[in-house]
This record gives structure tokens, sequence and C-alpha cells, in this order.
């Protein structure tokens, strides 16, 4: 268990405060394309594990102008969203183009404090075929 959990007070209300944080950054951030507007649930500090976004609001920032100029029609569409202590895990349909398969990423976000502090990050491309006819999405 993480040692910098929240206090357990009203847990449900602050549960979903955090999962509409992380709703509302992935929409402003991935779908609009707008880190100004999505910036403002980033904390102080900003530690990313993704090895290819440095850490801070400047790494994703860069990292999100590089993604949006190759790709401007990439969407994240939210399928699953969990909460549990400080974390919210966000299970992801992403395209950069509207035709393709695209990528069945999950997310892990630490927040505090209602803010964005740290977050991991799941790559798995969607297949055409599976050896059963389960989604993966």
């Amino acid at each position: 268990m993480h040692d910098q959990l929240q206090p357990a007070e009203n847990s449900h209300a602050w549960l979903e405060r955090n999962k509409a944080t992380v709703l509302d950054f992935i929409e402003r951030s991935v779908n609009q394309g707008n880190i100004d507007a999505a910036s403002v649930h980033f904390g102080e500090s900003y530690t990313q594990h993704n090895p290819n976004i440095a850490d801070g609001v400047q790494g994703f920032r860069e990292y999100l102008q590089q993604l949006r100029q190759a790709f401007p029609l990439v969407q994240g569409e939210v399928k699953r969203i969990f909460a549990d202590g400080d974390f919210v895990i966000v299970h992801m349909h992403a395209r950069r183009e509207p035709e393709e398969a695209g990528l069945a990423i999950v997310d892990f976000f630490r927040l505090a404090e209602g803010k964005l502090v740290e977050h991991w990050e799941v790559r798995q491309p969607i297949v055409e075929s599976n050896l059963h006819a389960n989604a993966m999405i």
C-alpha cells in the first residue's frame, strides 16, 4: 500500500473527485489537445514513468505537442476507470487515426490533494485476430 494515502473521511466523494479529475485531464489533453486547460490538474511536481515523456508539466506539454503534430486526430476513449486510495487507473482505447485498430492502454495516476503528481502507463497494440472471441478492450 502506498504511504501517502489521503484521509478516509468522505472517501467515496474524494474517490469520485479524483476520477473526475483524471477524466477531465484526458479529455482536455489527449482528446482536445489543450494542455493549457489540462495543466490545472497538475500538482507542483509531476513524476513520469513513461520512458518517452520527461518529468513535469513541460515534459508532458512537449510530448502532447509532438503527438498532436504527428497525429492531429488522436483520441482516447476511456472504457473503465477505478479509484483506490490516491490512485486512479484508466483502461483506454486510443487511436492515432480514426480507421486504425489502435492501442489498449492502462494509465495509472497518483493524485495528491486532488492534483496529478505521478503517472505510469502500459500499452498493447490491438491485433486483428485473437486465439479467442474476446475483445481486447
